[in-house]
């Protein structure tokens, strides 16, 4: 984990301590665990889930409550089903509804509260069809989508997966499966967010059975394992799925994501700010 990835947690311990009024001698006693563990883990290449979710951890028991950002998740999910049938209908009359609905579900990526820095939804949303993305490897994806037998969708936070069900209305295929994080953190999708908004309606609805915001398999249930296994193509949404699936090339994944920080431009190679479609096969394809 990089010293920018340890700033950026202290950015977000910082908001927390406002959001919740929590005392300074508390709050100093939670920014000194979680150094001392990010210390103690160092050596045994701490992931920034990880980290992530140790950080939520103490945050929940200081504040006592579990779902950190329960408002702010209902809050955008609100939002984005108040918009959802005006997208739904630009997506149906648009020239290409695939892209144009891919181009939305990355626009919602937006709505992270892990990151530090302040984001507006709508002004995203209002350019998302005309934004492309840097990295662009969704003729892949649709030509990967004709062939696979079984798909695994992992959603990554409240509010966008109104712009996910949308995207997996379009895909229209016949074996999807959405999975969701296995307990409250930041403002990742839950199955009771995921259900509220209606995705289980379109497509079958799993837990991955391991509450840090990223897809971490050794740690996720074997439930979700034989999932992972069995789908002949995974679409990856987010920062922390890519994080915790980097590094896998056994299996073909799609990475959609908003690059929200500089750590992840270096990964992807594009620029903070810009929308990503990567497929993590593809300089094995070229090779080919």
């Amino acid at each position: 984990m990089q010293e920018q990835c340890i700033q950026c947690f202290h950015k977000q311990a910082n908001k927390l301590i406002v959001k919740y009024n929590l005392p300074d001698r508390l709050a100093k006693e939670l920014i000194f665990k979680f150094n001392r563990f990010c210390d103690k883990h160092i050596d045994n290449n701490l992931s920034t889930p990880e980290a992530s979710r140790y950080l939520n951890k103490l945050f929940q028991k200081a504040a006592n409550n579990r779902d950190l950002f329960r408002n702010e998740k209902k809050e955008y999910n609100r939002l984005l089903l108040g918009l959802e049938e005006k997208i739904r209908n630009n997506i149906k009359k648009s020239a290409d509804p695939f892209q144009t609905a891919l181009q939305y579900a990355l626009a919602g990526n937006i709505i992270d509260f892990g990151p530090s820095k302040a984001f507006d939804v709508l002004e995203v949303l209002s350019s998302a069809i005309s934004k492309k993305p840097a990295v662009d490897h969704s003729g892949i994806l649709r030509d990967e989508l004709g062939k696979a037998e079984k798909v695994l969708y992992l959603g990554d936070n409240a509010g966008e997966i109104v712009l996910d069900k949308l995207l997996l209305e379009t895909i229209s295929h016949p074996h999807i499966t959405f999975a969701v994080r296995g307990g409250n953190v930041i403002n990742d999708v839950t199955l009771q967010d995921a259900e509220s908004v209606g995705i289980q309606h379109i497509v079958r609805v799993i837990s991955n059975g391991y509450d840090a915001p990223s897809t971490i398999l050794e740690k996720c249930s074997p439930a979700f394992q034989k999932v992972f296994n069995e789908a002949d193509i995974v679409i990856s949404k987010g920062q922390g799925n890519l994080e915790g699936l980097i590094h896998n090339t056994h299996k073909k994944i799609f990475f959609l994501l908003m690059v929200k920080c500089n750590v992840i431009a270096e990964i992807t190679g594009v620029k903070e700010g810009d929308a990503v479609i990567f497929y993590n096969q593809f300089s094995k394809n070229n090779q080919a």
